[in-house]
């Protein structure tokens, strides 16, 4: 039962870093990111040339956030700009975009399946139980990047600007506010982000062009259910990667796929506002 809670917790918190990229550019922009596998894929490839490199496997997660920041500039000023009143279309362009960045990846680093060094290796004994200690870095690591998205998006400038944005765009351009920069940043930090929970994730798999795809669906229908909100994000993450751990381990690994999509329709069928408040 502990070892189960303890899954729970950890998938939840690999959700969390996973999906908040993606929520915090659909909140400003209103767009699905589809390149947001795409993303998650360079921060696993980033974690692999900091391996190949023979760095402090820690590296990687400071190296992959920027090289995702920086895909995320191009991206945002060369491909997303251009469609802002054309959102359909951005939402196809993203899609696109992320198959170009995999047979780019493929054609650097080849199809085959690699794997990059664990920053933490072994167990650690914790509530009567042995469990994995980079899986439990992992949880901290997600509280520290939640703690830093609140921070920045309460305590900053840049937070009340986007925020503004937010709620209410119009009225932001109204007041002077320069929307434009307010998503070119935002749509940067959030392929950082993402390249950053690409470099979390790559120790507990493998390294493929494609190791993002399998994400980008749980990660959409959690930005969803969450109502834009970090903290519907983080019970989304809790309850519904709880019920895909308990369904994994219990049931059918291939249903414990499912169970995030499945329940996650559920809810929004019952409830459209998710895990929001009214």
């Amino acid at each position: 039962m502990i070892a189960l809670l303890l899954d729970t917790v950890t998938t939840a918190a690999i959700l969390f870093a996973v999906c908040a990229g993606l929520l915090l550019v659909f909140g400003v922009m209103k767009i699905i990111n589809f390149a947001h596998g795409a993303f998650l894929t360079v921060g696993g490839y980033s974690a692999l040339a900091v391996t190949q490199l023979g760095l402090n496997p820690w590296w990687s997660l400071a190296f992959a956030f920027v090289i995702g920041g920086l895909c995320g500039m191009l991206v945002e000023r060369l491909v997303v700009r251009p469609l802002y009143a054309r959102p359909l279309d951005a939402i196809l362009a993203t899609w696109g975009l992320g198959i170009i960045i995999g047979q780019i990846i493929t054609l650097v680093f080849g199809r085959d399946v690699k794997f990059v060094e664990s920053p933490l290796s072994g167990t650690v004994g914790l509530l009567g139980t042995t469990y994995s200690q980079y899986r439990l870095a992992v949880v901290a690591i997600a509280v520290a990047l939640a703690g830093a998205m609140a921070w920045a998006l309460n305590g900053t400038r840049l937070g009340l600007l986007t925020r503004a944005v937010i709620m209410n765009e119009n009225l932001a351009k109204g007041l002077g506010i320069n929307s434009t920069l307010v998503r070119f940043f935002s749509f940067s930090i959030g392929a950082a982000v993402a390249g950053l929970a690409g470099a979390l994730i790559t120790p507990l798999s493998s390294v493929d062009p494609n190791m993002g795809v399998p994400w980008l669906i749980n990660a959409f229908m959690l930005a969803m259910v969450s109502g834009m909100s970090l903290i519907s994000l983080a019970a989304a993450c809790l309850v519904l990667g709880g019920l895909q751990v308990v369904v994994s381990t219990y049931g059918n690994p291939i249903l414990g796929g499912l169970t995030i999509v499945l329940v996650a329709a559920l809810v929004l069928r019952i409830r459209p506002q998710g895990f929001a408040r009214e």
